[in-house]
């Protein structure tokens, strides 16, 4: 079994988070801007350095969103990347930085 690739992603600051998180999932996701093709289910780790941060967190997760070259509106080409069980401290960390902002969010990378 291969290991799997992994992106790196830099989110700057609390409105760009709000746009890349995706609270539907169950464990929580991200969304990573990429061309490189991905199927639903694969295997990926993501380095992310979130807002206010000094060391990257490693999410292991699989792929359970794509948007694909010549996606329309204001979506990039990428995947969304559902957090594995143990990335529970990634999700309640992105969470207390998203807190009260969540219910209120328009649009995203996503939907």
């Amino acid at each position: 079994m291969s290991m799997p690739k992994v992106l790196s992603l830099d989110i700057s600051d609390v409105p760009e988070l709000l746009l890349a998180y995706m609270p539907f999932l169950d464990r929580g996701g991200l969304f990573v801007a990429t061309h490189e093709p991905y199927a639903l289910g694969d295997a990926v780790a993501v380095a992310v350095m979130l807002p206010g941060d000094s060391e990257k967190l490693t999410i292991n997760g699989q792929v359970a969103w794509i948007s694909p070259e010549g996606v329309s509106g204001r979506r990039r080409p990428g995947i969304g990347v559902h957090f594995s069980k143990q990335d529970y401290n990634v999700r309640d960390r992105i969470e207390t930085l998203l807190a009260g902002q969540l219910d209120n969010a328009g649009p995203s990378f996503t939907l």
